[in-house]
């Protein structure tokens, strides 16, 4: 019987814990997936699994087999896709996960330069205000945005692209019907418009933290709505400073106290930790840092 089939069949029963489930996967026969275990077994001369009609165990030289094992496989695998990529160019479907408030026009515009320069991969994008499982789903990178990268989970690579500032604002149609706020504590006084449940905006300006009393109108579930609300004229929300730069919102939003931002974050690019990666993967990455580079901070211009 072929050897590394044999050895692929014994580490899937290991990692599923059952020759019947094994069959599932590998869709072979039961009895196939017992007979390339056997087939070690007689070969190595030892016992590598105890098993029974009901459970099944990992012996010593089992356990021993399997970390040797999975490592030359895991090393082969990673080994044939390098010398895949450095054959041709990027190709294959790259899925993304990213928080909804990125679908923008600056997003749209990076991604069909993307497309331009990589024509043969399929960008398959998915705007959530979740934190997605990259392993479990399926992702290939994740853009996620936080104040902490250690936040971001174990065993991922975290690539910072960009600091994101939020800012509170509204629309001229608002300002003209409610004012300006002036001062935070004047925020106290306006429909505030939030993602989340909050009794409070934590905002952070010369002499530090002022907390100021939020008085709610409206409450989204995606970060999304936020800014077409704002637009609409509906209230006050912070946002992301892209946002003022984006063409559909430039002249619609208004940034307000701008020297009194809410904390500070970073845009992470975020991938599984791999020793090599898919050419069409590498290739997103490099474009991402690189059109990073090149944005230059958002001037805020606060209403008079």
């Amino acid at each position: 019987m072929d050897t590394l089939t044999g050895i692929k069949v014994f580490l899937t029963v290991v990692d599923l814990g059952s020759f019947v489930r094994t069959a599932e996967y590998l869709e072979l026969s039961t009895a196939t997936v017992s007979r390339h275990v056997m087939h070690i077994e007689h070969r190595l001369g030892a016992r590598l699994l105890n098993r029974n009609s009901r459970t099944l165990s990992v012996t010593e030289p089992g356990r021993v087999y399997y970390a040797r094992c999975k490592s030359i496989v895991d090393e082969l695998e990673a080994t044939e896709l390098e010398l895949v990529s450095l054959g041709g160019a990027p190709r294959g479907t790259l899925r993304i996960t990213a928080p909804s408030w990125l679908a923008s026009g600056h997003m749209a515009g990076m991604l069909a330069r993307f497309r331009d320069r990589y024509p043969e991969v399929l960008v398959d994008i998915s705007f959530e205000d979740r934190m997605a499982d990259l392993v479990e789903e399926g992702f290939d990178v994740a853009l996620r945005v936080t104040e902490d990268s250690s936040s971001l989970g174990p065993g991922l690579i975290a690539r910072a692209l960009q600091p994101i500032t939020c800012v509170m604002a509204a629309s001229h149609d608002y300002l003209k019907r409610n004012g300006v706020p002036k001062t935070p504590e004047d925020l106290a006084r306006h429909d505030l418009i939030a993602v989340a449940s909050l009794d409070t905006w934590e905002l952070y300006g010369p002499e530090g933290k002022v907390e100021v009393p939020a008085r709610g109108a409206q409450r989204y579930r995606s970060a999304a709505g936020l800014v077409h609300a704002v637009a609409a004229g509906a209230g006050i929300a912070p946002l992301p400073s892209v946002h003022f730069e984006d063409p559909a919102f430039r002249n619609v939003l208004v940034p307000l106290l701008p020297n009194y931002p809410l904390k500070q974050a970073t845009i992470y690019l975020v991938y599984a930790s791999r020793k090599y990666l898919p050419l069409k993967l590498r290739a997103f990455i490099d474009f991402a840092v690189d059109e990073a580079s090149r944005l230059r901070p958002v001037a805020l211009r606060a209403a008079a």
